[in-house]
């Protein structure tokens, strides 16, 4: 690589958002990952003098848990989580017997419950939680 690491950070500084969704997506899908948040989720403080907190609005982002899968259902679970993650072969095994693990960290509410329904359909045992 003849290309030094200030001409990379200079040449990635006046990408437009919009580009920079797609380099994000583009690395995601050659190497394989899948690119996670950083930022820490905040935490509000309860109501000061015993009031009763407002109710939490209803969650636009979820997450999908892969939980427990049967001895029997293991290679049709691999193939899920393949085709759910994207992962390579040995990466969805060890997603499979490393449960409880994250199959989807953030998705929309329609994307969770055919996940999920997905999964029963299959045999294995999935979670879906608010964020």
């Amino acid at each position: 690589m003849s290309r030094t690491l200030d001409q990379i950070a200079e040449d990635l500084s006046s990408l437009s958002v919009l580009d920079m969704s797609k380099l994000k997506a583009m690395l995601e899908d050659k190497w394989g990952v899948k690119a996670a948040s950083g930022a820490p989720m905040m935490m509000s403080a309860p109501a000061a003098g015993g009031a009763e907190a407002a109710p939490a609005a209803e969650s636009t982002e979820f997450e999908v848990t892969l939980h427990e899968t049967p001895a029997d259902k293991k290679i049709g679970a691999i193939k899920f989580v393949r085709e759910i993650t994207g992962l390579g072969l040995k990466e969805a095994k060890d997603l499979v017997d490393g449960a409880p693990k994250v199959l989807k960290p953030s998705c929309s509410k329609a994307d969770a419950d055919a996940i999920a329904k997905k999964a029963a359909d299959a045999g294995i045992k999935v979670t879906v939680k608010g964020l």
